[in-house]
């Protein structure tokens, strides 16, 4: 439903921020990570990508700086037992990095540092989520750059013409989609790649 909020940063606290979209303020859940970034930010014009949580008490949008992180944490809600406010604590304690790091490199240890994450729940993390984070040693897929930002459009454009979620995100975390001359492929050339092996 909100794909992002771009305004003035008329609050901010380690948990929260608001964003004054012309003269509307929207209060927003944020990691602590998306807080050190705020901090740094020009407070006149910043952008959060959001997502939107709908509970029957309650509707609650999470912030988040970079598309990257909010990525890892729509894949961390999907694990069962990892809640919003669990994986919006692992996004506090660890970057994206190196939370994919861990769960990439099945460090089990790493992810059962973070506070309220039990050995069982940080298991079923890195077992579930391993394959996501691609290959050990390959292109680390979630990195906040032009290249995975075109992926991560793609990959929506492709679901929305009816592919399954799972088929494209298996083809689109495999590769680095670089081309051959090591400039980053546009969001057109990674589709047609997409429903030419989907």
């Amino acid at each position: 439903m909100f794909e992002y909020f771009c305004g003035r940063l008329a609050n901010l606290e380690p948990t929260q921020a608001v964003v004054d979209c012309g003269g509307v303020g929207y209060l927003l859940e944020i990691t602590l990570n998306t807080y050190e970034a705020l901090r740094r930010a020009d407070a006149q014009s910043v952008k959060l990508y959001a997502h939107l949580v709908v509970r029957e008490d309650a509707h609650q949008l999470f912030g988040f700086y970079d598309m990257a992180e909010r990525e890892m944490f729509r894949i961390l809600i999907e694990v069962n037992g990892v809640g919003n406010q669990t994986a919006r604590m692992m996004l506090s304690s660890l970057t994206v990095d190196e939370l994919r790091e861990a769960i990439r490199m099945q460090d089990v240890k790493k992810v059962q540092r973070v506070k309220g994450i039990g050995a069982k729940t940080a298991q079923r993390i890195v077992l579930e989520l391993a394959d996501k984070m691609g290959a050990v040693g390959g292109q680390m897929p979630l990195a906040n750059n032009q290249s995975n930002q075109a992926r991560d459009e793609a990959m929506t454009a492709l679901v929305m013409l009816g592919f399954a979620k799972a088929a494209v995100e298996k083809l689109l975390m495999s590769g680095d989609w670089k081309n051959p001359d090591g400039s980053p492929m546009t969001v057109e050339d990674i589709i047609k790649v997409g429903l030419q092996r989907l």
